[in-house]
């Protein structure tokens, strides 16, 4: 019973970050992924950044390295707190089998 109720946690957690993340965490993602890639491409290049074709493509991947970043800590994150509700919702079920099975 504990198991199921932990993974059920996880899913829900999961689905709930994911949520999260399409609400909260998509234009963030979107604007420190574009700032990195327009800073290492600043670095790089050592002064102001053209508008070229690579310059372009450069800032396209860095904002989907962005998002994709963001959508990775929503999933991780919630999932983790889902199963930590789950395991605190299974737990005076599992504190009473115990004292059950101690008697």
């Amino acid at each position: 019973m504990k198991n199921l109720t932990v993974k059920a946690g996880m899913k829900i957690g999961a689905t709930l970050g994911t949520l999260l993340f399409a609400i909260v965490g998509l234009l963030p993602g979107f604007y420190f992924g574009g700032y990195g890639a327009i800073s290492l491409l600043a670095k790089i290049t050592g002064g102001a950044v053209e508008p070229s074709l690579f310059s372009r493509i450069f800032v396209v991947c860095g904002m989907l390295v962005g998002i994709f970043s963001m959508l990775t800590v929503s999933l991780v994150v919630g999932g983790l707190l889902g199963s930590l509700f789950g395991y605190l919702v299974s737990l005076p079920v599992t504190l009473v089998n115990s004292k059950e099975n101690t008697n």
